[in-house]
């Protein structure tokens, strides 16, 4: 994937189609549909693919088993629908991941049980696994190390598991396989108008060279998260505002607090939520918190009472208890939640909202991961509709995607490049220096770096690191360690200078510490 070339396609196209504005899960997944319909489809990304949520979730594909204790039993079917199709469509990058709710009073036994087969026949044929009541032998055969004391079993489930940022990565790839055009580090700065004050283009500035383009679209679409508001502000000033934003952070500990290769989902915490801790590339992933924000940033920083809050609840269910030295990295992602006049973020449905403007924008909010395929065909329909098209069918749920693989090993890291593999192990039989690991703490290769820059648009050392390959997430400090070595690397490949990586190494360096403990 060539940047200047994408540039050279928007200068030459007279008008688009569509354009998608945000290039997270929701943006990436409306581009590709429009694409496959046959729409002449640009996205815009004002920093990187998934730079914000997308990249900071919980990694699992799920149907959401606590909202069916709020009622919300619609979502929860279409999600868990929507999790079989992502494990079908990218088997590379979606698995089976078992789940063990520990019990430790005998009334919670029926009530999980029961619960959970309820969300076993809701997931239909595209069901992964029957949920069942174990033993406490058996539960603690899956989970070594969880609490014994008090342990009555455990209530065993399934629900998927995926690397979030290389599944933004892989749907980014699939568009420009089928000819869209996307873009990272352009940020849309106005919408234009027709005489009838119907939304007709944007104008975005390269943030790399600081150019600007004016593109002409028949159609433009909203799907910037936690930013919505921020677009709608360029569209009407005086716009009521549609998103409530809430927190949520996890932490990274090394993978002898939850030994085997079973998830603990804990149903009941004392804010409300569910916590989970789940295997993740040997690492173990637990969270998450639901904080309401009144403010929004692009790299948000976890309070300290949700850190301690995730250590003191994990302590309570595995046999070492998990203190701040040990996390490896604390991320912190938001929720664009569809604002409402509940206060309560934790209650509020993570269900998505497609709108239109009296300019006929149309603003995709809320929603989550394992959702993006129904939030992008709706988004399309509403676009059909307004324009009074027949409509064109959609085909994602049976497109596979960029690098599909069946039958991969889901304990190697390379698992998630699917066939792309065999394209990178051809770069170290080139230059066989390239298959050195860039930290000894670290998975990852040089030549994971080069494919990140090379075919998968990393311009930046925070590309690569935290979602080209996610080094940031696994070790922060590793990271850090690594970075000077992977800067001089890309900039060989970027035809950058001796300025240029330094200052990615300080940018990059300030960032990783807001993710140490």
């Amino acid at each position: 994937m060539n940047r200047e070339e994408i540039l050279k396609n928007i200068n030459e196209t007279d008008n688009y189609d569509v354009i998608i504005i945000g290039g997270g899960a929701t943006g990436l997944g409306a581009a590709l549909d429009s694409t496959l319909r046959g729409y002449k489809t640009l996205l815009l990304e004002q920093h990187d693919f998934a730079k914000g949520t997308s990249s900071r979730s919980t990694k699992l594909a799920h149907g959401g088993v606590r909202y069916l204790k709020q009622g919300d039993v619609g979502m929860v079917r279409e999600a868990l629908r929507e999790r079989g199709l992502m494990k079908e469509n990218a088997p590379h990058l979606v698995h089976d991941q078992k789940f063990i709710v520990p019990v430790y009073d005998w009334w919670d036994a029926p009530l999980y049980t029961t619960g959970l087969k309820v969300y076993d026949v809701m997931a239909g044929d595209l069901g992964i696994g029957p949920s069942e009541m174990i033993s406490k032998e058996k539960t603690l055969s899956l989970i070594p190390n969880l609490n014994e004391e008090g342990l009555i079993g455990g209530v065993l489930y399934y629900d998927g598991q995926f690397d979030d940022a290389r599944l933004a990565i892989t749907l980014m790839k699939t568009i420009h396989d089928y000819k869209g055009d996307v873009l990272n580090y352009a940020k849309v700065v106005s919408l234009k108008k027709d005489e009838n004050g119907k939304v007709c283009g944007v104008t975005f500035n390269d943030q790399e060279t600081e150019d600007t383009y004016q593109v002409k679209a028949s159609n433009v679409i909203n799907c910037t998260g936690v930013f919505v508001d921020e677009i709608l502000a360029l569209d009407e000033k005086e716009h009521k505002p549609v998103v409530k934003p809430s927190q949520g952070v996890h932490i990274i500990l090394d993978k002898e607090f939850l030994q085997g290769q079973s998830s603990i989902m804990v149903p009941r915490t004392e804010d409300g939520r569910v916590l989970f801790a789940v295997p993740w590339y040997n690492k173990i992933v637990v969270g998450t918190t639901d904080t309401p924000l009144d403010e929004v940033s692009e790299e948000p920083r976890a309070l300290e009472e949700e850190i301690e809050f995730i250590l003191k609840t994990a302590a309570k269910y595995l046999n070492e208890e998990p203190k701040r030295s040990d996390v490896k990295s604390v991320f912190a992602g938001l929720r664009p939640l569809v604002k409402t006049e509940d206060e309560e973020t934790k209650k509020i449905s993570r269900s998505h909202k497609v709108i239109a403007s009296k300019s006929k924008m149309i603003t995709v909010v809320g929603g989550k991961w394992t959702t993006y395929r129904q939030m992008a065909e709706d988004t399309i329909n509403l676009m059909e509709r307004m324009n009074n098209d027949v409509g064109v069918h959609c085909i994602t749920k049976d497109v596979l995607l960029h690098g599909y693989k069946k039958g991969v090993d889901r304990l190697d890291f390379r698992s998630v490049y699917g066939n792309d593999i065999s394209k990178i192990d051809k770069l170290i039989d080139e230059i066989p220096d390239l298959q050195h690991k860039i930290h000894k703490n670290l998975p990852y290769r040089f030549a994971d770096i080069v494919w990140g820059v090379t075919h998968e648009m990393g311009r930046t050392l925070e590309d690569v690191l935290a979602r080209r390959t996610r080094s940031l997430l696994l070790d922060a400090k590793a990271s850090i360690e690594a970075a000077p070595e992977v800067a001089k690397l890309m900039a060989k490949y970027l035809e950058k200078d001796d300025e240029w990586v330094n200052d990615q190494v300080k940018d990059y360096t300030e960032l990783a510490n807001g993710y140490l403990c």
